[in-house]
């Protein structure tokens, strides 16, 4: 209990410091040329074969406009992405906590061998569920730990949610997306053919006054 105490105290002090990086950036896995597979935080370079934008961004953060000032607050500055797959038991009991509380979420599915990679890289382990407020991990479902972890991040207990607000669908982990065909280069334009420049006639001199030439 003493241990849990403590980690909360971090989180709260983290809380007023600074911004969640998990939460705000995206993971990227990028195809090269040669077929290898890598993963980074920062966009591929231009001309990459294939590359995969694997977490949230700012942009895609659940919430709006429309949600009311508090929320929308602390959902701008901690939020909160559920990892889920198909017949996970733990995984449904999580997305129920957190919309019983009215919680804004976006939520991310592992179903491929990639979306397993990339959790991979951002839990440390591919079990499920898993969540990320803010920057703080959560690995695993603990009602109890998630419901402090919320606390401490300053979401309402109590929901706030308009009755017209609709929770983004959940979308895969990793969606792949095929770079467009490098265009065609133009064929090279036939290169037009001076005509050979006229010897210039020749000056007139002693022994050829007229200034032929053949």
């Amino acid at each position: 209990m003493q241990l849990r105490t403590s980690r909360l105290l971090g989180f709260g002090l983290a809380m007023l410091t600074v911004t969640g990086m998990s939460g705000a950036q995206g993971v990227y896995k990028i195809v090269g040329s040669d077929g290898k597979v890598t993963f980074s935080d920062k966009p591929p370079a231009a001309g990459q074969a294939t590359t995969a934008n694997t977490g949230s961004s700012s942009a895609n953060n659940a919430g709006g406009s429309d949600l009311p000032f508090e929320l929308r607050q602390v959902t701008s500055k901690y939020p909160v992405t559920l990892y889920s797959s198909a017949q996970c038991a733990p995984c449904d009991t999580g997305r129920t906590l957190l919309k019983s509380r009215g919680v804004p979420f976006n939520e991310k599915t592992i179903s491929t061998s990639e979306d397993n990679e990339a959790l991979q890289r951002l839990a440390g382990e591919a079990s499920l569920p898993f969540a990320t407020i803010g920057g703080q991990k959560l690995k695993g479902f603990s009602e109890v730990e998630w419901t402090q972890y919320l606390d401490a991040a300053g979401y309402p207990k109590s929901p706030m949610l308009p009755k017209s607000y609709r929770y983004p669908a959940a979308t895969p982990l990793v969606t792949v997306q095929k770079a467009a065909p490098a265009k065609p280069e133009a064929a090279a334009k036939p290169t037009a053919v001076e005509p050979a420049a006229l010897p210039s006639p020749s000056a007139p001199s002693p022994s050829n006054p007229a200034g032929i030439t053949f």
